[in-house]
C-alpha cells in the first residue's frame, strides 16, 4: 500500500469517526493513530529511541 492510499484510509476513517461518533471521538482516534504510527516506526528502527532520550535530556549529537 503506499502512502498515499494510506492516508486516503486514514483520512476516510477519521471522517466516519467525527461523523458517527462526534468531535472528542475524533480527537481520540487521532491521537491513537499517531501513537500508533510512532510506535510502528521504533518497531521498524526508523526512530532512535536512544538518541531521542537524548536529546529530551539536553545530549547533544551530531551523527
Amino acid at each position: 500500500m503506499t502512502a498515499t492510499k494510506f492516508g486516503i484510509l486514514a483520512g476516510a476513517v477519521l471522517a466516519l469517526v467525527w461523523i458517527v461518533l462526534g468531535f472528542w471521538a475524533f480527537v481520540f482516534v487521532l491521537v491513537a493513530m499517531a501513537i500508533g504510527a510512532v510506535i510502528g516506526r521504533i518497531v521498524d528502527g526508523r526512530i532512535d529511541v536512544r538518541a531521542l532520550v537524548g536529546a529530551f535530556q539536553g545530549k547533544r549529537s551530531s551523527s
